[in-house]
């Protein structure tokens, strides 16, 4: 197994937990006051992101890696288009929540891909499975923001 390749996908994964981390921060109060029952699911969201970051960080370290602390390139012009987006939309606690549900589907996709990519180490592999687990309850509970609406 190269570590440069773990440590490569570790990185990439750990820049999308980080721009989960960033978007999280973005989401307004009014959003609870319409939706209170998603508090503690979002509470628990952004609990588990920053325990993930910590895990990638410990595994990157393991490896002779240096953790990337930012976020990507592509999240931060995600996160101005939300910005723009939501000044505009008539109801941003829903369009705020489509976007949480778009960032983790996002996330899911990039955690399979790096499963599947065959470029991390076995004890990576099953840390990232643990977390793609996670990211898809996660996604799941606010998937279903139609029946809530409802």
């Amino acid at each position: 197994m190269n570590n440069e390749k773990t440590v490569s996908v570790l990185n990439d994964l750990l820049n999308i937990t980080n721009d989960r981390i960033q978007g999280f921060s973005k989401v307004e109060d009014k959003v609870w006051d319409q939706y209170p029952q998603l508090r503690a699911d979002y509470d628990t969201m952004v609990s588990q992101s920053h325990t993930m970051k910590n895990e990638l960080t410990h595994l990157i370290t393991e490896r002779g890696g240096t953790p990337e602390q930012s976020g990507s390139t592509a999240g931060a012009i995600h996160r101005a288009w939300i910005d723009i987006k939501n000044s505009f939309a008539g109801d941003s606690a829903n369009a705020t929540l489509g976007n949480v549900v778009y960032g983790e589907k996002a996330a899911i996709d990039a955690y399979e891909k790096a499963l599947e990519s065959g470029d991390l180490c076995p004890q990576s592999s099953q840390v990232v499975l643990q977390q793609l687990h996670q990211l898809k309850t996660s996604h799941d509970k606010f998937q279903n923001l139609e029946e809530i609406k409802k």
